[in-house]
């Protein structure tokens, strides 16, 4: 795939703007606390393969609808079918779902996500995928599907929720599926921070620009490495970090912050 601008783009089951570089997502079902549906699984997970591509965007926002964030999948259209699929249907739908989060730790781009009211099942799951949380007081968030009779394993929620919060407390969320309230997700180091409902996405914007104004090329670096890292021993993480700081060091906004410091002035990256 050749190198794409998404600025214009206008999805089908989610809401899609671009200020500046930067983007927001936003589920659009407000009046059911906005459900993922197949559609809108299918549509989020090409939108974050194309973003690795896309040349016009830095950070992606995914925002609140109408006060919440997801309330998951979809009761009548994605619960309703599953008890009627075979194997291979569920299988398909299950990788397709995981394939969302895939698309999301490989898109190049950092992903806030700013959460307000409900955010539970796949909701909470696009939570934990983003790069940084920001969430409201009134921030409920569960990893419900034990209460749906499934297991607490999903879209990858056993590798990554433990390495957000801890083994303990992620296998206590995943065996009840009970909400974690925004205080104790502030504590544990999920929510990076919590803000009010009307200052929420503002902060949120305020955090993207920060980011978007830095080395964007850089950023991009950080969060493979953050990614892959995981399978990493020490010492091919430390190796793995010279490489990606040597080709860092290649780039324009290195020698940009260089001469900045020399003449006293605040760098300005172009994110090359």
């Amino acid at each position: 795939m050749t190198e794409l601008e998404l600025a214009g783009m206008k999805p089908e089951h989610f809401l899609w703007e671009v200020t500046g570089r930067i983007a927001t997502v936003r589920l659009n079902r407000p009046d059911r606390k906005n459900p993922l549906t197949f559609e809108s699984y299918a549509e989020l997970r090409d939108t974050f393969r194309k973003l690795v591509y896309a040349t016009d965007i830095d950070v992606v926002v995914f925002a609140s609808s109408g006060g919440n964030f997801c309330s998951g999948g979809d009761v009548h259209d994605i619960i309703g079918p599953l008890v009627a699929m075979d194997m291979k249907e569920l299988l398909a739908f299950t990788r397709m779902t995981g394939d969302l989060v895939k698309a999301m730790i490989g898109c190049g781009k950092p992903i806030i996500a700013a959460v307000d009211g409900i955010c539970v099942g796949a909701g909470a799951i696009v939570a934990m995928a983003s790069d940084l949380r920001l969430a409201t007081p009134e921030a409920k968030c569960a990893f419900l599907f034990t209460r749906v009779g499934l297991a607490g394993c999903d879209m990858g929620a056993c590798a990554m929720l433990p390495r957000i919060i801890g083994q303990g407390r992620a296998a206590e969320l995943l065996y009840t599926g009970r909400v974690m309230n925004a205080d104790e997700g502030e504590r544990w180091g999920f929510w990076n921070a919590l803000h009010d409902a009307g200052a929420l996405e503002t902060e949120a914007m305020k955090l993207a620009g920060r980011l978007a104004a830095g080395p964007v090329f850089a950023h991009g670096i950080t969060k493979t490495q953050l990614n892959q890292e995981w399978n990493m021993g020490l010492e091919q993480a430390i190796e793995a970090e010279a490489q990606a700081q040597a080709i860092c060091m290649q780039t324009r906004d290195f020698e940009r912050a260089y001469r900045a410091f020399v003449a006293k002035e605040k760098p300005v990256f172009e994110g090359n």
